[in-house]
């Protein structure tokens, strides 16, 4: 198994750390599972969708969290968001060198209403809390899910994403976005309009991402260390300053954008030369493309 797309939780945790190193808190086998499923009539997971505990990465000892995203799509409801909410004060217990997320989620667990509303909520609470620790928070997403939802926000709340072109990230998904404004507006079978939407190269060129790499394990894991390794140079607590260049980011970004409708017009506004070849170019391409044009910005 090479592709971190196709790779499950687990693999993913084994791959991306040091051999041997993810040490498991609350496995499956303690069956720690959601109280309101079952009531349903509705299938459990012994580890409720999410794996958490201790590893190392490139020897640092790191805190990680993967998300199953074949279980309910790796939606988060109530012991799932206890879970990660109990694993990210650990490590600010244990003054963890880093906190890892490979997310792969659609959201809430609607299943379980507000409980799994309250479990995001204390989810983010709990990785600000991390930040303002000193301890950086990196995320991944490159699962055939995405972030979206509540975990979209997780993952734009960390201090690095990191994500291949595979890799989806947004607040609404494809579905909601046609449901709530109608198939004219998002036609969420449309693939390719999908992933130049919320895919990671468009995340990747809007700023939104840190880093953009090929669906490998091995290249997630590299970037991860690298992602670490810049960390330990940049400020890691989130600041009033930083959320009002932020705001001041996104203003701009819906006066320079706000009446266009294709990402592929986005992209030609920044200036980027070939922007309807962007979805064809390879990563590597891709990345020399766009970091050109940002050179050039400056």
């Amino acid at each position: 198994m090479s592709s971190y797309l196709e790779a499950n939780a687990r693999q993913r945790l084994r791959r991306l750390f040091d051999a041997g190193s993810f040490e498991e808190l609350l496995p499956p086998a303690q069956r720690v599972v959601s109280p309101h499923l079952a009531q349903l009539n509705l299938p459990a997971a012994f580890d409720d969708g999410v794996a958490v505990g201790r590893a190392r990465l490139d020897g640092a000892a790191v805190f990680a969290a993967a998300q199953e995203g074949g279980f309910m799509g790796g939606a988060v409801g109530e012991v799932h968001g206890a879970k990660l909410t109990g694993m990210l004060r650990l490590a600010v217990a244990e003054r963890a060198s880093a906190v890892l997320l490979l997310l792969e989620s659609g959201g809430v667990r609607l299943h379980e209403a507000n409980a799994g509303l309250v479990a995001l909520s204390e989810v983010m609470r709990a990785l600000l809390d991390v930040r303002a620790a000193g301890i950086p928070v990196i995320a991944l997403v490159g699962g055939a899910n995405g972030a979206f939802g509540g975990m979209g926000i997780v993952a734009r709340c960390a201090n690095a994403v990191l994500m291949s072109e595979e890799g989806r990230l947004a607040m609404s998904g494809p579905e909601v976005i046609e449901t709530a404004a109608g198939v004219e507006e998002y036609d969420a079978r449309d693939r390719a309009l999908v992933w130049r939407t919320c895919g990671g190269k468009h995340r990747y060129l809007m700023g939104d991402c840190q880093g953009i790499v090929a669906d490998t394990l091995a290249a997630f894991r590299q970037a991860a260390i690298a992602a670490l390794a810049a960390a330990r140079h940049q400020a890691v607590e989130l600041t009033l300053a930083a959320l009002e260049a932020e705001q001041r980011m996104l203003a701009a970004r819906i006066a320079a954008f706000g009446t266009l409708h294709e990402p592929a017009d986005i992209w030609a506004t920044l200036g980027i030369a070939d922007a309807a070849g962007i979805p064809m170019l390879d990563i590597d391409s891709f990345v020399a493309a766009a970091d050109a044009h940002r050179l050039g910005a400056r």
